[in-house]
């Protein structure tokens, strides 16, 4: 059940008077100004886009109104009813593919801190830290959940890049325990929350281009996601939305250096502090904090801030037309995102042409130049693509629940290949998709033959096709000890009949700490 707008959290005492002053603001949006949104039929009517040549607070504005209003009307009317089915059925797939990556997470190390960390605010019957019988604050239950969904390099990533689902998927779970949401809410609020943080992401100039400008990895945007999710789910008028959003920018932040660390803590435990930031930044404005109400278009605001001046369009377009997650990803195994077309590759070269092992005498991996950077000779094992092709051929294919690291590193075959790796740009690649995560692996056995594949999309890409729930099945059994799989994934499969979410996350089960 999504909470009516003046209706109060259950986990807050008493909500602050609000000051009169803030019923003329300019952000407040009338009915005359904002269409409804009819929970009976699909919303067919696209936010009006901007040009593109828009950068300045003055020329942002839409017809007398903010991008930010804009945004938070259309959040705040959000439904379920307006979701077409097949953006409803990946939804559920993504939420299902989510809550199992946190329970399989918590065995991480960044997993276990955080969920330890999470419990010294222990707080009965507020919300569950998947895998655990703890539970915590609604806040911290969530950045326990995205750090553990993030853990291992097993959770989805997105055609923007990066790995919305770890953050925006678990501010709204959580939120929607507490508030005891519908599961059609709980669709609702994670379709929402993909459309407004990837959105974020795109209109700053994507992934790539926030780390070479601001040498900032692009997942923090997601936490405006996050609380867009957050806030629908506890009824949040599109004022209260507006200052949210405000409120959220102040907690989220990840600078790109995460990616040079050893151990991947940090790298998982910024998904968490997202989530963390943006059900705060809800829960705040829900008792009556404000910020700025153009937090989006306004001077200074996140286009000035990170944004290109290019790609301000984004913010708006397509909004209930173009459902953004329908670009989510899945993986099939623990390795950054950018090393599963070469993982692909290689192992299906060496299947195709039946390579022995130790006929290798050189493995060579191209990539487009911007994916290249992210995995090449990174210290971390599971997002370096020397390490990991190297591993896969050794092991003769990893599975999803395999930690090769460090025993491998002892491992004979695998030291020789790995010193046989060499990866740079594919100019094909390059050509054709610049920012795509495909891979192009060239194996010269010692008779001098080549043998090479090019995989464009690995499995799992929104490009490649839908997948199915048999696919997420075979995913995930044996791998979650404390949840009957088929059972979850047939509760899943119907979220949207669930008068209550909480019914699917029960079905994960729990391990006693």
């Amino acid at each position: 059940m999504t909470r009516q707008k003046n209706e109060l959290p259950p986990a807050i005492p008493h909500r602050l008077d609000r000051r009169s002053a803030l019923k003329g603001a300019g952000l407040a949006l009338s009915a005359s100004l904002v269409p409804a949104v009819s929970a009976a039929q699909p919303n067919t009517q696209a936010a009006p886009a901007l040009p593109q040549s828009s950068t300045s607070n003055a020329e942002r504005l839409i017809g007398g109104r903010t991008l930010t209003a804009i945004v938070a009307s259309y959040a705040s009317q959000s439904r379920a009813e307006a979701i077409p089915p097949a953006v409803r059925e990946r939804a559920k797939k993504v939420i299902f593919d989510e809550m199992a990556c946190a329970c399989f997470g918590r065995r991480s190390p960044a997993g276990e801190m955080t969920a330890r960390y999470a419990a010294m605010y222990h707080s009965a019957g507020e919300t569950r830290i998947y895998g655990t019988d703890l539970r915590a604050p609604l806040p911290y239950a969530a950045l326990a959940n995205g750090t553990a969904g993030h853990g291992f390099e097993v959770d989805g990533a997105h055609v923007i890049g990066g790995h919305p689902g770890a953050s925006i998927v678990h501010a709204a779970t959580a939120t929607a325990e507490l508030h005891k949401s519908s599961g059609a809410d709980l669709i609702n609020a994670v379709v929402l929350g993909y459309d407004i943080g990837v959105r974020m992401v795109e209109a700053c100039g994507g992934l790539f281009a926030m780390i070479d400008r601001r040498h900032l990895q692009s997942d923090f945007l997601f936490s405006l996601g996050c609380c867009a999710a957050s806030g629908r789910l506890m009824g949040l008028s599109a004022e209260q939305q507006a200052h949210a959003w405000a409120l959220t920018t102040f907690q989220a932040n990840g600078l790109n250096a995460l990616f040079a660390e050893k151990h991947h803590i940090s790298k998982s435990f910024c998904n968490g502090q997202y989530a963390f930031g943006g059900v705060s930044g809800a829960l705040l404005a829900s008792i009556g904090m404000e910020g700025n109400e153009d937090i989006i278009g306004a001077k200074d605001g996140v286009l000035d801030a990170w944004g290109d001046g290019q790609h301000d369009a984004a913010v708006t377009a397509g909004l209930g037309q173009a459902f953004k997650i329908m670009g989510a990803n899945f993986k099939f195994f623990n390795a950054g995102y950018p090393i599963h077309a070469a993982i692909e590759a290689a192992m299906g070269a060496i299947t195709r042409d039946h390579i022995p092992t130790d006929t290798i005498a050189s493995i060579h991996v191209g990539m487009p130049r911007a994916a290249l950077a992210v995995v090449d000779n990174r210290a971390m094992h599971n997002i370096c693509v020397q390490d990991m092709v190297a591993a896969n051929i050794a092991a003769g294919g990893l599975k999803l629940a395999d930690e090769p690291f460090p025993a491998m590193l002892s491992n004979p075959t695998y030291v020789r290949l790995r010193a046989a790796i060499t990866a740079g740009v594919d100019p094909d690649l390059q050509r054709d998709a610049p920012e795509g995560r495909g891979a192009r692996v060239t194996i010269v056995t010692r008779d001098g033959k080549q043998h090479a594949l090019r995989v464009d999309n690995p499995r799992g890409h929104s490009l490649r096709g839908e997948i199915s729930w048999n696919d997420l099945a075979d995913k995930w059994r044996g791998s979650l000890p404390h949840c009957d799989v088929d059972a979850t994934i047939r509760i899943a499969s119907s979220l949207e009949t669930l008068p209550q979410a909480e019914t699917l996350f029960a079905a994960f089960g729990t391990a006693r700490v």
